[in-house]
């Protein structure tokens, strides 16, 4: 069974930086597109940053600039680093994958993570 797990969520104050990351596990043949999305307090959640397998990157507006999304095919990670951050980054961040596994490897499917706490707050 394919998991993701993320870590590096935290509390910090406006202007400072964290850096996520997400590790993959099981039975995995290949990974297509990576991401992160979010979702904010009685917010939808929304996509913040892609990654393609050949390392295209697609950013929200809200985060261009600050946030750069990168992985590590090799491991099958992917990372988000968060500078400058505002209080509306504040949100649980969800790492995505698809990912085409031992269970069916005949397409890639969509897998999430259950997702890590960013709270930014003075």
């Amino acid at each position: 069974q394919v998991q993701l797990a993320e870590s590096g969520g935290g509390l910090v104050q406006p202007g400072e930086f964290l850096r996520l990351s997400c590790a993959t596990s099981g039975r995995i043949l290949s990974i297509g597109l990576m991401g992160w999305y979010r979702q904010g307090p009685g917010k939808e959640r929304e996509l913040v940053a892609t990654i393609s397998s050949d390392s295209i990157t697609k950013y929200a507006d809200s985060v261009k600039g600050r946030f750069t999304i990168s992985r590590d095919n090799k491991n099958n990670t992917v990372s988000l680093q968060m500078n400058s951050l505002k209080p509306e980054d504040t949100a649980l961040y969800y790492c995505y994958a698809a990912i085409k596994s031992g269970v069916a490897p005949w397409t890639f499917l969509d897998h999430w993570g259950k997702g890590t706490l960013v709270t930014v707050s003075s």
